[in-house]
């Protein structure tokens, strides 16, 4: 599942305790915690030597709250509690540790607390966040699940948050293509919130993985859900936003991938409907608009990963060269007109114009008329097919 871990016991344990003692993106925690190290953070943050207000920043009424979660912290339980839902605690320095959330400097996770057998740092590589609105339309719900699946089936990892709306259609779209999946939660890994999608994240545990910043029994709140998008936005190579409306969470994920260097992209719905106004203004700016999983690989994947090019059905017309061309069109709609007078109007010669009028009619596009030339009724007058001719 993993390999050997570059984290010693100490410093494992003073990362989980602190997972505890501060809050998801605490970038002052995060400034200290790289300055002096998890295990010396710790001690002071415990000590009664007054080592604690010698950090910068530090306050009595701050030193106060943090000492009241640090008092009751048990390391050693939590990480037994993880292993024994087949989770562990991931940090940074470790094999598994995915280095691309090291950008979000002193906000990066303390650590990681991991559900599932896959390798956090592989899949992380080649990852595409689908994120959107929780109240999504059925449209938003279908372009989701089908962006998940596709995505799935060119061998991306589809990351969201498990929420219900595009995020669960996202992940049941990339399960249902037998792809992978990846979910990160604003509480314990151990804890299925919504309760509505306790059965998807069991599936996401048991067929890909679940993280989160917070240790087991951690409960979420609104202020962590809006953190959680950072981790979302760092750890993939990009976001795609399924129906968000101008206040959304999801609007903060695609801003933080932004921030971040990362790819933003959108998926456009009706210029009527609110729940796609945040995504038109995000379109508006530096994101890009996609429709399918083709369109995202080509803008996330490697040199080449090309998605087909659209255009509309090819027809017979089409295939004409320019002179041909022009001689059909100086045929009238309705009635017959000799060949002078379509030479005339199709600025050729009298000669050349009759040759092109019999390739036309083996082709099947005009009729000779007693001693003039006509369209031929049927599917070819409207560019359609007719003898073969596609």
């Amino acid at each position: 599942m993993t390999g050997p871990s570059a984290t010693g016991e100490r410093e494992r344990l003073a990362r989980a305790a602190l997972t505890r003692v501060f809050e998801p993106g605490d970038e002052r925690g995060g400034r200290w915690l790289r300055e002096v190290g998890a295990v010396e953070l710790i001690r002071r943050l415990t000590a009664t030597d007054g080592s604690a207000q010698a950090l910068a920043g530090m306050t009595e009424t701050r030193l106060g709250g943090y000492r009241l979660r640090a008092s009751d912290v048990d390391p050693r339980k939590d990480l037994a509690d993880v292993a024994a839902i087949g989770g562990r605690f991931v940090c940074p320095g470790d094999r598994e540790w995915p280095s691309q959330l090291d950008d979000l400097g002193d906000a990066r996770p303390i650590g990681l607390w991991v559900r599932g057998g896959c390798d956090l740092r592989l899949w992380a590589l080649r990852s595409v966040a689908v994120v959107g609105a929780r109240a999504c339309t059925p449209y938003g719900a279908h372009m989701a699940a089908t962006l998940g699946a596709g995505l799935a089936e060119l061998g991306w990892v589809v990351v969201s948050g498990a929420a219900f709306g595009v995020d669960g259609a996202a992940h049941r779209g990339a399960l249902a293509a037998g792809g992978a999946t990846m979910a990160v939660l604003a509480c314990g890994v151990d804890v299925a919130y919504p309760r509505g999608h306790a059965e998807l994240i069991g599936r996401i545990a048991e067929q890909g993985l679940i993280m989160g910043e917070l240790p087991p029994s951690g409960h979420p709140t609104r202020s962590r859900f809006i953190l959680r998008n950072r981790v979302i936005a760092a750890l993939t190579r990009g976001t795609v936003v399924v129906e968000a409306e101008y206040r959304s969470g999801s609007l903060v994920t695609a801003r933080n991938a932004q921030r971040l260097g990362r790819f933003t992209m959108g998926v456009p719905g009706p210029a009527t409907s609110g729940l796609s106004s945040g995504v038109h203004e995000l379109l508006r700016g530096e994101s890009v608009l996609v429709t399918d999983a083709a369109e995202i690989v080509e803008l996330v994947g490697e040199i080449g990963d090309l998605a087909p090019v659209r255009r509309g059905p090819v027809l017979s017309r089409d295939l004409l060269d320019a002179v041909a061309a022009r001689v059909l069109d100086a045929l009238p709609a309705t009635g017959v007109t000799d060949g002078r007078d379509i030479a005339r109007s199709a600025g050729t010669s009298t000669d050349e114009a009759l040759g092109r009028l019999y390739e036309l009619h083996s082709l099947g596009f005009v009729e000779r008329h007693g001693g003039g030339w006509k369209l031929t009724s049927g599917p070819t007058c409207n560019g359609g097919t007719r003898r073969g001719v596609t």
